[in-house]
């Protein structure tokens, strides 16, 4: 009777753990989607281990990552495996922004996200676009801060319905309007956008030129663009290994066919047409570290782990989902060896405008 009593509280300490960690205190950063309902986004959940082995091996072929036309698919594959991870562990926004002094990590991602509407002299009537917007955290706080109309789009179906209901449960469904497609290929017409702006997405671009030149071509003349671009920096050497395992690291688990170098992105926005107003590496001193949120979750990365870990032997979360966490975690790893070793920036931000006609 005694060893029944033991095994019974035993299992109720258990369960009201797991429960705590599931319900309770929700994801690393905030609460927001709980790991009990962890999904691989459209992927029926019998099919996500497959497709996270899919996923990999597509680094195992060097030469399908120079195919424009292989890489929307692997992109989307990805956020289908991740989406949930990140809403869970991070937010709703899925980027960084410098650490700020006396503010939280929500409060600096959000005047990150300002700062790049500011930029775009945009108010009330005014329409701008979301280059891969996500789930669109950085769209509401755009739209919240300028009054515009913010249309996004995003290539994964599954954000764009977690998009919207964020949208809705914020009372912003009015100004936000999110579309799935391609932003290679985007079904918006010429100049019918007053501003556009991109925040860690063109990354994902086989060719920034190819994404550059449909935003070219859907603002209207006149119009101001701005991106916080994922590159290599001026501390950046090919030729050392611990510098080619960062990057290399990087590009894994984030679904990139290959960082860029910082000097290139200006030359590519001319390339197209833009004129080129500023470029700057937000990650600068004296801006705080980006990476430091990183290393501040590392017990809450262990704690996750063992969460999902654990729903993934119970059944809940599908198969599968506990390597993607994994890569994820390792992925942080190098992400935080990029921001230390200074061979890495994630909001390398470029300003352009279109130039207005001579007949205008």
């Amino acid at each position: 009777m005694e060893n029944l009593t033991l095994f019974m509280t035993a299992a109720v300490i258990a369960g009201g753990g797991l429960y705590w960690f599931m319900c309770i205190l929700g994801s690393a950063e905030q609460k927001g989607k709980r790991a009990a309902d962890l999904s691989g986004g459209s992927i029926s959940a019998e099919k996500v281990g497959d497709k996270y082995k899919q996923y990999w091996s597509f680094f195992l072929r060097p030469k399908e990552i120079d195919k424009p036309s292989q890489v929307p698919a692997f992109v989307d594959t990805f956020y289908n495996l991740v989406t949930d991870i990140y809403e869970w562990g991070w937010g709703q926004s899925f980027h960084f922004s410098p650490s700020i002094p006396g503010k939280s990590h929500a409060a600096a991602t959000r005047l990150h996200e300002e700062f790049a509407v500011d930029l775009l002299r945009v108010g009330p009537g005014d329409r701008i676009l979301d280059v891969g917007c996500g789930v669109g955290g950085p769209m509401r706080a755009i739209a919240a801060r300028s009054g515009s109309n913010v249309v996004g789009i995003t290539i994964n179906e599954y954000q764009v319905g977690r998009a919207r209901t964020h949208n809705k449960k914020a009372g912003l469904d009015s100004l936000c309007e999110v579309v799935c497609g391609d932003f290679l290929q985007m079904p918006f017409d010429d100049e019918s956008f007053d501003g556009a702006y991109s925040i860690e997405a063109t990354c994902h671009a086989p060719k920034l030129e190819d994404v550059y030149g449909e935003v070219y071509r859907v603002l209207k003349p006149g119009a101001m663009y701005v991106s916080y671009e994922w590159v290599t920096t001026a501390e950046y050497r090919s030729d050392d290994p611990e510098h080619v395992e960062i990057v290399q690291g990087i590009e894994r688990g984030d679904a990139l066919p290959g960082l860029r170098c910082f000097d290139e992105v200006a030359e590519i926005a001319r390339k197209v047409g833009f004129e080129v107003v500023e470029e700057k590496d937000l990650a600068r001193p004296p801006s705080g570290p980006w990476w430091a949120r990183l290393k501040m979750g590392r017990i809450a990365y262990w704690r996750n782990h063992v969460v999902v870990s654990v729903l993934a032997k119970l059944g809940v979360a599908p198969e599968g989902v506990v390597e993607v966490h994994d890569m994820l975690y390792k992925t942080a790893g190098h992400l935080t060896r990029g921001g230390e070793t200074g061979i890495f920036t994630p909001m390398y931000m470029i300003l352009c405008r279109k130039p207005v006609k001579a007949d205008d």
